[in-house]
């Protein structure tokens, strides 16, 4: 699926019906229509179905990342349910699925209920799941399943009250329902967010978990509450948290808890420290008769599908694993140049409403510039820095000289003019695509796709 472009019709881009329209940032239509219907004319970047700002994503770049990811988790034997809260898009996730993508994991029940709109069979909820109006949709959910479907719920517990609310909710419903749902105890850390803050808190829940009757898998939780960067004191942090989950598992099977009849699971996010999960995690675990136990590990990395030129880059766990390659970002926000009011400063027109600046502000990639025959293909552009940004301004400062030099001579002193456009790579993916609707995915200028964006 993923390189190629399908026709209107092809049922393999369902997303391909979603409607766009006047109020859709980015294009430039007149009147509502399909995705298929925009594609329909092999458009590009700059022709008048698009405006600035303009989110794009890099086709090649997303294969080869979610390439990547397929790869590694296959050859070390582990699951992968991508954390769709990133793109929150159906069409990026389809190339995660294609590429053999375990299910889908999600933070809310709002996004719980899209996927399974998109018709993800398999979906883990790495939340807590406390509304008694959840749960309820949850079991009429899971009841319309028809029979022998693989569609399975899997989401976490940190407290005997949630145990307790999940297990009212479904006291009645038929044991095939039950069946489909899968429990984890989240392990947290201390100061961190959800999760029990002890291995006998864990324990003590687990043993809650069975006693109602719901089917528990094993154990999870997020590493990257444990640091927030890789020194090698950070990745022997993180490493002790995947070792304090795995034994948690163990006393989990040793009670006869979890890995009785199906494997037992521990699950980690990933996105910034996934060598050390796969270090850490798999294997078997022992029983309490001296056998093996088998263990399924299921990781979430999410960011990774776009990666960024920020947080993730610095990061990236993929240049810690031996024969994995490096990840590329894929996405670039482009603004236009509204004004070059002073030497060393251009004001483009993208801003908080269009970028994610929660981690760092974005960095100036390209530009695209106009002649009289039309827009010039993007270049290379250096020797910038944003300095900040306004809710529809950004900030980008220029070297000493660059503003109204009469000619080009490199890429550190590219002649920024009003009306060109910036192209700038960003930092934490999440938070850029939760102020898009949809994604132009291209080749070159050649617009191949688009993705849709939902929540």
């Amino acid at each position: 699926m993923t390189g190629t472009t399908h026709g209107a019709t092809d049922p393999d881009r369902p997303w391909a019906r979603d409607v766009v329209g006047p109020r859709t940032k980015g294009l430039r239509l007149r009147a509502e229509t399909t995705v298929a219907d925009v594609l329909a004319g092999s458009p590009r970047v700059t022709d008048d179905a698009f405006s600035w700002p303009l989110l794009t994503l890099d086709d090649a770049t997303l294969d080869h990342n979610v390439g990547v990811v397929a790869r590694v988790c296959a050859e070390r034997g582990v699951e992968h349910a991508p954390h769709v809260k990133t793109t929150m898009s159906r069409a990026l996730y389809a190339r995660q699925a294609a590429a053999g993508a375990w299910g889908a994991t999600v933070a809310t029940p709002a996004q719980l209920r899209t996927v399974r709109d998109w018709g993800v069979p398999r979906v883990l909820l790495a939340n807590e799941l406390l509304d008694p109006r959840e749960i309820a949709w949850l079991r009429d959910d899971l009841s319309g399943v028809l029979d022998g479907a693989p569609d399975e719920v899997w989401l976490c517990v940190d407290s005997p009250h949630g145990v307790d609310l999940l297990a009212r909710g479904l006291a009645d419903a038929p044991a095939v329902v039950r069946a489909r749902l899968g429990v984890l105890v989240e392990l947290g850390v201390p100061g961190g967010r959800t999760g029990v803050r002890s291995t006998a808190a864990a324990l003590d829940l687990a043993r809650a978990v069975r006693a109602s009757g719901l089917r528990l898998l094993g154990a999870t939780g997020y590493e990257g509450s444990v640091a927030g960067g890789t020194t090698d004191d950070e990745l022997a942090a993180v490493a002790a948290w995947c070792d304090g989950l795995r034994d948690l598992g163990t006393a989990f099977v040793r009670e006869g808890l979890a890995g009785v009849d199906e494997p037992l699971v521990l699950s980690a996010g990933g996105s910034s420290f996934l060598d050390v999960v796969l270090a850490e995690l798999p294997g078997p675990v022992p029983g309490g008769d001296g056998s093996e136990v088998e263990v399924r590990v299921v990781v979430r990395s999410g960011a990774y599908v776009t990666h960024d030129h920020g947080f993730y880059t610095r990061t990236d766990p993929w240049s810690r694993i031996p024969g994995a390659q490096p990840l590329r970002g894929a996405a670039t926000v482009w603004g236009q140049v509204l004004s070059v009011p002073e030497p060393g400063l251009a004001i483009c027109g993208i801003g908080r409403r269009d970028v994610s600046f929660d981690i760092d502000l974005p960095v100036a990639l390209w530009l695209r510039s106009q002649s009289d025959d039309g827009w010039l293909p993007a270049r290379e552009l250096a020797g910038t820095r944003v300095t900040a940004l306004n809710d529809q301004h950004l900030y980008l400062a220029l070297d000493a000289g660059e503003a109204g030099a009469s000619q080009v001579t490199g890429p550190a002193t590219a002649h920024v003019r009003p009306g060109d456009v910036v192209g700038f790579g960003i930092s934490h993916p999440c938070t850029t695509f939760d102020r898009w609707r949809v994604a132009a995915v291209v080749r070159g200028d050649d617009v191949v796709d688009l993705a849709t964006i939902d929540l």
